[in-house]
C-alpha cells in the first residue's frame, strides 16, 4: 500500500509538470524528462520495476496503435523518399555509429550489446516535435514526414534491437542465419497485421456498449502484439499494420457515440503511459547512480555525452545530405508534387534534422532489457540521458528555429478542409426534399451552421450571424445546465433523471460548432 501511495504522488507530480509545460508553451515530455532526472536524484525514492517481457507490450503497443490509427496513407505515399531515408538509412547509420562510438569507449562491451544500445537510441519520437510545431502551423509536409517517421522507425529500430538482444542471448550473430528469419518476420507481419485488423473490426462493430467497446480495443491491441511475438513475427510491424487497417475501416462502421469517448480514453492512456515511462526510468536510474563508484560514474556520463552527440550529429549530417540531393534533383528536373506542398528547402531540412527528440520508445526498449544483459546499467543510464538531452537541447530550441526560418506552405490542409466542407454540404442537401418545409429548412440551417460556417469570409453576414449563434447557443445550454443542477440540488429530481438529462446536454454541447475548444482538454 505504501508503494501505491508513492506511485500516486509521483504520478500527480508528473501531471502538474505536464500542466506547467503547457502553460510555458513547451512540449510536456521535456518537463517529464526533467521530473525523471529529479526523481533519480531524490534520496529514498521507491524502488519499482516491471518484468522486461511486459515493458514493450505495455508501453509501445498502445502508442503504436494510437499513432498508426492517425497516420495518413496518402501522406506516407507522397513522402516515401524522405521517409525511407529516415526510417531505414538514418536509423541504420545511427545504430552503427553509436555502436562504434560506444565500443571504442568501452572495449569490453560486446558488439551485440553496443548495437542494442544504438537501436535503443535510434528512433526519434514525434510527440515532442509535434507538440512544439502544431501550434505554429508549420508546413504540412514537415509534420507528415515527422509523424510518419516516428511511426515507422520504431519498427526498423526495434527489429534491430530484437536481433541484437537475441545475439547476446545466443552468444553470437550470423547474418546468414538470421536473414531468412528476418525477412519472414517482416513479410509475415505485413500480412498478419491487416488480417487481424479486419477480424477485429468485424468484432468491434457488433459491440454497442461503450465501455465494453473501449476495453475490447485495448484487449485487441495487446493480443495482436502478443500473437505476433509468440509466432516469431515483428510485434511492432504487425501492430502498426493492424492499426492502419482499423483506421481505414472503422470510420464507416463505428458510430460517433462510441468514437467520441474512445478518442478521449486513448488520448488519456497515451498521456499516462508517457508519465509512467519517465517515472519508471527515473526509478531505475537512481540505484545505478547510487551504486556507481565516482570513476565509473564519470565514465558512464562520458559515454552518454558521446552517444548524445552522435545521435544528433548523424541525423543532421545524413538528412542535410539527403536534402541537398533532393534540392539538386528538383533544380534539374523540376518539383512536381502530387498535390500542393512545400518544396524541399534548406530550412525544411534543418527543421526535420533538428526534430530528433527521443522519447517513450527509447525508454521502453531500455527498460525491457533482461536483468543480466551486458552493461545494462550503462545502457539504461545512457538511454535516459539521451532522451533528456535531446528533449532539452532540441525540444526547447525547435520553436525559435521554426520561427526564424519562416516556413509557409499556404496551409493546404485548410484548403482541403474548405473544399471538403462544400462537398459534404452538397451531398447532405441532395438527400433533403426539394420542397420547402419547416423541418427541412431547420435541417439546412443546422448543416450550414455546423459544416458551412467556415465557407464564408469573416466579414460576411453569415459569419457574424454564426458568431452570434455560437455565443447564444452556449449561453442557452449553460442556463439549461444550471436549471438542471438546481432541480437536483432542491430535490425536485433524483440522480437517475439528472444523469439522463445531463447526458443529453453533454451531447448537445459536443455537437456545438465550438466543440473543438472542449476537445483541447484531451490533447
Amino acid at each position: 500500500m505504501h508503494e501505491l501511495e508513492q506511485l500516486l504522488i509521483l504520478f500527480m507530480a508528473a501531471v502538474v509538470l505536464a500542466a506547467t509545460a503547457r502553460r510555458a508553451g513547451a512540449p510536456y515530455p521535456v518537463f517529464l524528462a526533467i521530473g525523471g532526472a529529479l526523481l533519480a536524484l531524490i534520496p529514498g525514492a521507491p524502488r519499482m520495476s516491471l518484468p522486461p517481457d511486459l515493458v514493450l507490450a505495455l508501453f509501445v503497443a498502445p502508442i503504436l496503435v494510437d499513432a498508426g490509427y492517425d497516420a495518413s496513407l496518402r501522406d506516407l505515399r507522397d513522402n516515401w523518399a524522405p521517409l525511407a531515408s529516415l526510417v531505414i538509412v538514418a536509423v541504420g547509420l545511427t545504430t552503427a555509429a553509436v555502436a562504434v562510438v560506444v565500443h571504442a569507449l568501452v572495449p569490453t562491451l560486446p558488439w551485440a550489446a553496443a548495437v542494442a544500445l544504438g537501436a535503443i537510441v535510434a528512433p526519434p519520437d514525434a510527440v515532442a516535435a509535434t507538440a512544439v510545431l502544431r501550434p505554429l502551423r508549420p508546413p504540412q509536409r514537415i509534420l507528415g514526414i515527422l509523424e510518419g517517421e516516428s511511426l515507422l522507425n520504431d519498427a526498423s529500430a526495434l527489429l534491430i534491437y530484437r536481433l541484437a538482444v537475441g545475439a547476446v542471448a545466443a552468444g553470437g550473430f550470423s547474418v546468414q542465419a538470421v536473414a531468412p528469419t528476418f525477412l519472414l518476420a517482416v513479410l509475415g507481419s505485413l500480412v498478419a497485421g491487416p488480417a487481424l485488423g479486419w477480424l477485429a473490426q468485424r468484432l468491434f462493430e457488433k459491440v454497442q456498449h461503450i465501455p465494453t467497446a473501449i476495453i475490447l480495443q485495448f484487449i485487441g491491441t495487446f493480443t495482436v502484439w502478443q500473437l505476433a511475438e509468440q509466432v516469431g513475427l515483428s510485434g511492432v510491424l504487425t501492430t502498426v499494420a493492424f492499426a492502419m487497417t482499423l483506421a481505414r475501416t472503422a470510420p464507416a462502421r463505428i458510430p460517433a457515440r462510441i468514437r467520441i469517448p474512445t478518442n478521449a480514453v486513448w488520448a488519456t492512456v497515451v498521456f499516462a503511459l508517457n508519465i509512467f515511462a519517465f517515472i519508471f526510468i527515473g526509478l531505475q536510474v537512481r540505484p545505478i547512480l547510487v551504486e556507481l563508484a565516482p570513476a565509473a560514474r564519470e565514465q558512464y556520463f562520458g559515454v552518454a555525452a558521446a552517444v548524445l552527440a552522435t545521435v544528433i550529429g548523424v541525423r543532421i549530417a545524413w538528412h542535410m545530405s539527403f536534402n541537398a540531393v533532393v534540392r539538386w534533383r528538383d533544380r534539374r528536373h523540376g518539383f512536381h508534387p502530387p498535390r500542393p506542398m512545400l518544396r524541399p528547402t534548406v530550412g525544411s531540412g534543418l527543421v526535420i534534422s533538428w526534430a530528433g527528440m527521443r522519447g517513450i520508445v527509447t525508454l521502453a526498449a531500455a527498460l525491457a532489457l533482461p536483468a543480466d544483459f551486458p552493461a545494462r546499467d550503462l545502457i539504461v543510464l545512457t538511454a535516459f540521458l539521451v532522451v533528456l538531452g535531446t528533449l532539452l537541447i532540441q525540444g526547447l530550441t525547435l520553436k525559435p528555429l521554426l520561427r526564424a526560418l519562416k516556413l509557409h506552405d499556404g496551409d493546404p490542409v485548410a484548403q482541403e478542409e474548405h473544399a471538403a466542407r462544400q462537398r459534404m454540404l452538397d451531398a447532405a442537401f441532395a438527400q433533403l426534399p426539394q420542397e420547402s418545409s419547416a423541418a427541412g429548412d431547420l435541417v439546412r440551417k443546422n448543416l450550414k451552421m455546423h459544416l458551412g460556417r467556415q465557407l464564408h469570409d469573416s466579414e460576411s453576414p453569415f459569419a457574424s450571424f454564426g458568431a452570434e449563434y455560437d455565443s447564444r447557443y452556449r449561453a442557452a445550454l449553460q442556463a439549461a445546465r444550471h436549471a438542471l443542477l438546481g432541480m437536483r440540488d432542491a430535490g425536485d429530481i433524483g440522480d437517475d433523471a439528472f444523469h439522463s438529462l445531463e447526458n443529453d446536454l453533454d451531447w448537445l454541447e459536443v455537437s456545438d460548432p465550438l466543440r473543438a475548444a472542449n476537445a483541447d482538454a484531451t490533447g
